[in-house]
């Protein structure tokens, strides 16, 4: 028998123009568009051509004129500096109509870029919403960034104004923002005509003379600005994203498949409701950030939650329990490392104990894959379901969710269950391009046209748009995921396409050893990952990270893991290295930098990475290294 998600799964990529179309009901226009799909260009796919709105007023003046105005719209909670801070609709919606005032009067107009390089504080929101307002394009860059890849970002938008702040918080620590700024400007090609910075009270910037404006005089002088209609297909931000040739790649998101496509995914996948508090506990660099802490939770009519803190250290590693607790949050979504961290330090979840979570209802993960013993850790812990989702910064929602919204599927461990409705998920042979069987792993790609919400091109790089993701697979999406689509439907995700190793002509998983190993008790996190060997191709070798308080015998515990993968996955994997180190290697965001480590292990010359959250780590995986006999070379 048929259920509610089979069914709007079949509809949607079977009649996507009705499918679709029906969902953008839901959405204010101020015009209905002529076409639901222009499928006329391949692969440069446009949805609700015609049709004109304003995202702004779709996130906060639409609940307003519906009696809601004095609905929490957003809680800021800053444990970094002891403060909360709430905003209703209508409290929000009049900051964001003055910022854009401010914006207007520096000559900000419809389709001109703005770049923000902000913290977590509620003016990174009211600055994003406030470009929306008027039709001109945000690209938001991680606050803290080094100053030659904002340069670069800066280059490729062309911002007329850049947004900031004096500083950020890293837990106990204090980053100026300000000179990586100003370094950044320096070294750019293109300049902002002007800059408007926040001053925060623990760090006060120097200001440029005749180019930098203070926020709060700003806001002073400015005049509210109402909403400014744009075009369905006009973009809304630039997100950018590493690419392979260290030219960041500038994803580009719409207008209105944006809106309809996130004010549907907030019931159908996350099932909550207007009214329902909200939090996902990621940043607004990153796209999550874009989607589910500003975007989505808006449109939706929730209460968002904007945090400004770590999951451990902030301080300690009950914060997530009382942030659920003090605001009443239904649903969360964060990274599977931030559970990590908090297993780490309270392996038993004592913590948990402190604090009322009768109205948390859901946890959502993703950014990386979940391993088995991470997820019964959390189900068991919290008593509600954990669920795995995948998605990219160039989907802007899940390409594989269980939809809670839709029908709650038995969970199965390692996999994010089946593609979400609109996602025509495939699994192909990367040599032959052709289908393979059920179980067997290959590229994960999407059946074009891709959903709406997804990116639309690149920034000013059709080419590259095309070369990155639509040459190799012809007619498809690449996801550059590899993995595979069991007899039940359920799609599991077993690494990064580069992260396929062969060893000895034996296509491998290194996510699957990684499974095992984190199945240990005495591992708190481990990342696997193929270095060269002459006699078979390439070998596995495993960075294992141990629970707090766990004293036991190190080569005892590597002695294990190897035992381990060799009886779940067989001797045919060569697993026989591993080694114990202090902390892994991650990006902001808490991505293992598994690329940069492989090239520490064979010996290649390597860039440390823009993203990374602390480059004195790659010394201690260097060091690492060398003590297991493998090379290491200092990076460039």
């Amino acid at each position: 028998m048929a259920n509610r998600y089979d069914e709007a799964f079949d509809r949607s990529i079977n009649d996507p123009n009705s499918f679709w179309g029906e969902v953008a009901e839901d959405v204010h226009w101020y015009k209905k568009w002529d076409k639901v799909l222009d499928d006329s260009n391949p692969p440069f796919y446009r949805w609700f051509v015609g049709g004109e709105l304003n995202t702004c007023y779709n996130a906060l003046d639409v609940h307003i004129d519906n009696g809601r105005g004095d609905q929490l719209a957003m809680v800021y909670d800053s444990p970094v500096t002891e403060s909360v801070k709430k905003y209703t609709y209508t409290a929000l919606r009049d900051e964001v109509a003055k910022f854009a005032g401010a914006l207007a009067a520096q000559g900000v107009t419809k389709g001109d870029r703005v770049l923000i390089y902000m913290p977590m504080i509620p003016e990174a929101v009211i600055a994003m919403l406030a470009c929306a307002r008027l039709g001109a394009v945000h690209s938001v860059v991680f606050g803290g960034f080094a100053a030659k890849e904002l340069a670069t970002r800066i280059n490729d938008a062309k911002p007329k104004v850049i947004v900031s702040a004096s500083c950020g918080i890293e837990v106990a620590r204090i980053i100026a923002y300000k000179p990586l700024l100003d370094g950044a400007i320096d070294m750019a090609d293109s300049k902002p005509e002007k800059c408007i910075i926040i001053q925060r009270p623990m760090e006060t910037a120097t200001m440029v003379e005749g180019r930098d404006l203070d926020w709060n005089e700003a806001m002073a002088q400015a005049t509210p600005h109402d909403c400014v209609p744009v075009a369905a297909t006009d973009p809304l931000y630039i997100l950018y994203t590493s690419g392979t040739t260290g030219q960041p790649k500038g994803v580009v998101r719409d207008n209105g498949g944006h809106v309809v496509a996130l004010k549907w995914t907030m019931k159908t996948v996350y099932n909550v409701d207007a009214g329902d508090t909200y939090w996902a506990a990621s940043d607004v660099g990153w796209v999550v950030g874009h989607s589910y802490i500003v975007y989505g939770p808006l449109f939706r009519g929730c209460t968002t939650i904007l945090f400004e803190g770590k999951p451990v250290g902030t301080p300690d590693a009950g914060v997530f329990w009382r942030v659920i607790s003090d605001h009443n949050v239904k649903c969360m979504f964060t990274a599977p490392t931030a559970f990590r961290a908090i297993k780490r330090e309270d392996p038993s979840a004592e913590l948990i104990k402190n604090y009322d979570l009768s109205n948390f209802k859901a946890l959502f993960l993703a950014g990386e894959r979940l391993d088995p013993d991470t997820l019964k850790w959390a189900e068991s812990n919290l008593g509600v379901p954990v669920i795995d989702h995948w998605w990219q910064t160039e989907t802007g929602w899940a390409i594989c969710a269980n939809c809670l919204g839709l029908h709650q599927f038995d969970v199965k461990e390692g996999s994010p269950t089946k593609p979400a409705p609109g996602w025509n998920l495939n699994v192909l042979d990367p040599e032959t391009r052709e289908p393979v069987g059920s179980g067997d792993i290959g590229a994960l790609v999407v059946k074009l046209p891709l959903p709406p919400g997804t990116l639309p091109t690149l920034w000013n790089n059709d080419e590259r748009f095309i070369e990155s993701y639509m040459g190799e697979f012809p007619g498809y999406y690449k996801t550059a995921d590899a993995g595979y689509i069991d007899a039940d439907g359920y799609a599991f995700v077993m690494a990064r396409t580069d992260d396929i190793i062969n060893v000895a002509g034996h296509r491998l998983s290194t996510g699957a050893m990684e499974e095992v190993l984190a199945d240990h008790p005495d591992v708190a996190e481990c990342a696997v990952l193929g270095v060269d060997d002459q006699l078979k191709g390439q070998v596995p070798i495993g960075f294992i990270v141990l629970n707090a308080g766990v004293d036991r015998d190190q080569g005892e515990i590597i002695k294990e893991v190897i035992q381990m993968v060799r009886d779940r996955i067989g001797p045919v994997a060569s697993f026989k290295t591993a080694t114990v180190v202090k902390r892994l290697p991650k990006t902001r965001s808490g991505k293992i930098l598994r690329g940069t480590i492989q090239k520490i292990a064979d010996n290649k010359e390597y860039k440390t990475p823009a993203t990374i959250d602390d480059p004195a780590i790659l010394e201690e995986i260097e060091d690492a290294l060398n003590d297991i006999g493998l090379a290491k070379s200092r990076g460039k």
